[in-house]
């Protein structure tokens, strides 16, 4: 079985959307996004480090978790803020500087799940520096990596 083709998602001004079928039932997929003590199995950017998650293992809204992340080598931690959960349809979380990452999911058939994130900048404290240091194109990088993996990880099972 091959990977299933990314595709562009337009969601709007000052968000980079991405999204890819998977090869497993959308309560599964939900399940592993939903849980911050997973997110290190997932990054296609190499940012998050699988240590010292603090946070509850599956989020609802209005939960904070800790993540340890790396950017250029030297290690930091972020605490998010979780700004919406529905059950087998969004997980989305805040960032300290106002950006969003959300991650929707739809029953394409039973099995299969269109999952779509979305590195959402529109709500960053100061979105025009996102745009002069080009992250809105590193992370659409990161989000590709990150789908395709988690694309393989369940064809290949």
């Amino acid at each position: 079985m091959t990977v299933s083709t990314l595709k562009t998602e337009d969601t709007g001004p000052r968000r980079v959307s991405r999204s890819v079928q998977v090869a497993a039932p959308v309560a599964e997929v939900f399940a592993l996004i939903a849980d911050p003590h997973r997110h290190h199995d997932l990054d296609g950017s190499g940012t998050v480090r699988d240590v010292d998650v603090k946070g509850p293992h599956r989020l609802k809204e209005g939960d904070r978790f800790t993540v340890g992340m790396t950017q250029y080598g030297v290690p930091y931690k972020i605490t998010s803020t979780a700004t919406a959960v529905e059950e087998n349809h969004v997980v989305e979380w805040q960032h300290p500087l106002g950006h969003k990452w959300r991650w929707e999911f739809a029953e394409v058939s039973p099995g299969t799940t269109k999952v779509t994130e979305t590195f959402d900048y529109s709500t960053a404290k100061l979105p025009f520096v996102i745009e002069l240091t080009g992250y809105q194109k590193k992370n659409a990088d990161g989000i590709e990596s990150t789908l395709t993996a988690l694309a393989q990880r369940f064809e290949t099972r």
